[in-house]
């Protein structure tokens, strides 16, 4: 594989996908073979529009191919497992689009045969490669915060109605709404910097989107293995939307990150640079889905993909596997039962 170009199929033609292909298209080292959806018509579209080969509504025809080295997962949230299943079946990778599946018992039994197989689990969390995001991690592990105090994460954005149609907002494939679809991001952010919740007291409501079967706003209380505590707040009902807000805070310092823009980046001891953190220009590369899904940019996905070839080709280490993006299911799990049951829930 060193030698040539990794070979991508890509499961499903909707909006994702076209990211997905976009990023493919502009690595160094992969390269789109086929891609499967269940209207042809619309397959045949999407395969025409990024000069793929292969279009086919059969997922064995994909997994089938020999010059196909990984397989992108792009299909509802609740619809990630099957279709990942026949790929490592077939001795594929697979990159999963967020979340990575809507229970932790999906989510094991995708990582479980994946592990079996000795394949790689590659989940879309392309938050993580923004500039910002990776200051303020290396901040964090550098221990110039010292002892974390408070860890929060506020993603207050707006979706129009017509969003609402089709599989979004259902629990059946979307597993719910403003807090897994919209907010994961976020939660991954926090779970990464100040390490996984041990347990989170929650509620969720419907304030505008009250035709849908999930959440459209949801606050949850949080409590770290460490001793610090934290708050989630999410909602797809707030007009205009708003950046998404990490706080992490600290006995000698606290930082606060809005998309990929570091806003606040305070210390009790100094060091040199400190003072152009701030005011330094923002890496917008990746966009913001604050107001409308389809705002984001593909630039993000090309890092991570970027990342998984250079993986599978030069040993580079993964910047996140499959174990770490099941944390941001477990937390979203654990917040959901809560706010189910009124009580206290340990995240597992």
């Amino acid at each position: 594989m060193s030698q040539n170009p990794v070979g991508f199929g890509i499961v499903g033609v909707g909006m994702i996908a076209d990211y997905h292909a976009r990023a493919i298209s502009e690595t160094v080292g992969g390269r789109l073979v086929g891609v499967v959806g269940r209207d042809a018509a619309k397959t045949k579209a999407f395969a025409e529009k990024h000069a793929v080969a292969l279009a086919t509504t059969r997922l064995e025809d994909l997994v089938a191919r020999p010059d196909i080295h990984v397989i992108c997962v792009a299909t509802p949230s609740g619809a990630h497992l099957e279709p990942a299943l026949a790929a490592i079946r077939a001795g594929k990778h697979v990159v999963i689009e967020k979340p990575l599946e809507i229970t932790t018992a999906r989510a094991d039994a995708l990582l479980d045969a994946a592990r079996a197989a000795g394949v790689t689990v590659a989940p879309i969390f392309q938050s993580r490669f923004g500039e910002g995001a990776r200051r303020v991690k290396a901040a964090i592990d550098a221990g110039r915060l010292g002892r974390l105090v408070l860890a929060s994460a506020y993603v207050k954005w707006y979706r129009k109605p017509e969003y609402y149609t089709g599989w979004k907002g259902t629990l059946k494939l979307d597993g719910g709404g403003a807090v897994i679809n919209q907010s994961i991001h976020g939660l991954d952010l926090l779970q990464w910097f100040a390490g996984l919740p041990e347990e989170v007291f929650a509620w969720k409501t419907r304030r505008v989107h009250t035709g849908i079967e999930a959440e459209d706003t949801a606050s949850a209380t949080l409590r770290f293995p460490g001793g610090a505590l934290g708050s989630i707040e999410a909602t797809t009902a707030a007009f205009p939307g708003w950046q998404r807000r990490i706080e992490i805070c600290g006995e000698n310092g606290s930082i606060a990150l809005e998309d990929d823009k570091i806003t606040r980046w305070d210390f009790r001891t100094p060091e040199p640079g400190d003072d152009k953190v701030v005011s330094a220009v923002a890496d917008g590369a990746l966009g913001s889905g604050a107001s409308a899904p389809n705002a984001i940019s593909h630039q993000g996905h090309l890092r991570q993909i970027q990342n998984l070839i250079d993986s599978l080709t030069k040993g580079v280490p993964l910047a996140i596997d499959g174990a770490d993006a099941r944390k941001a299911v477990a937390l979203v799990c654990a917040l959901y039962q809560s706010a189910e049951t009124g009580r206290p829930v340990r995240v597992v």
